[in-house]
């Protein structure tokens, strides 16, 4: 049995085969895996008895699913009319110039991943991101140049 169909049986095992587990096994296939491969929506699907593409559906639909593989650390970068207006496309703009990609890309070292996503819950503190789990909020391009200088200095 392969790594991939062992862990999400586990995974169904843990959480049970009722469609209700398919939110909590996605998140967990993509918290130990950093995305959903074929392969895994594949088994899921079969663990829980649903279609492959009700899987899909599913992870598709939610941005913090991703799909096809990203970097060691995700940055997802609010995109509200709030931090628009607060100045996220000088935020954008300063992260892809360190960065060296644009959004939707991963770095080649694949140690990061830009991208935008909708409301992350800092409306208040905007311009704001994620990377993976962690808020960064009232951001300048100064602060982004620094929060990406940790993260490299890390590795």
């Amino acid at each position: 049995m392969t790594e991939i169909k062992e862990m999400v049986k586990i995974l169904a095992e843990k959480h049970g085969r009722e469609r209700g587990a398919l939110m909590p096994i996605l998140q967990a296939v993509v918290e130990k895996q950093n995305f959903l491969s074929e392969e895994a929506m594949t088994e899921i699907a079969r663990q829980l008895d649903i279609s492959a593409a009700q899987v899909y559906g599913t992870a598709s639909f939610y941005s913090f699913l991703d799909i096809k593989p990203r970097g060691k650390y995700v940055i997802r970068v609010c995109k509200s009319i709030i931090a628009e207006m607060k100045g996220k496309k000088e935020i954008l703009k300063t992260l892809e110039n360190s960065l060296k990609i644009k959004v939707g890309q991963t770095t080649p070292d694949r140690m990061f991943s830009l991208l935008e996503t909708n409301d992350i819950g800092w409306s208040d503190q905007e311009p704001s991101l994620l990377i993976n789990e962690t808020p960064y909020t009232n951001l300048t391009s100064e602060k982004i140049i620094n929060i990406i200088h940790e993260y490299r200095s890390k590795n």
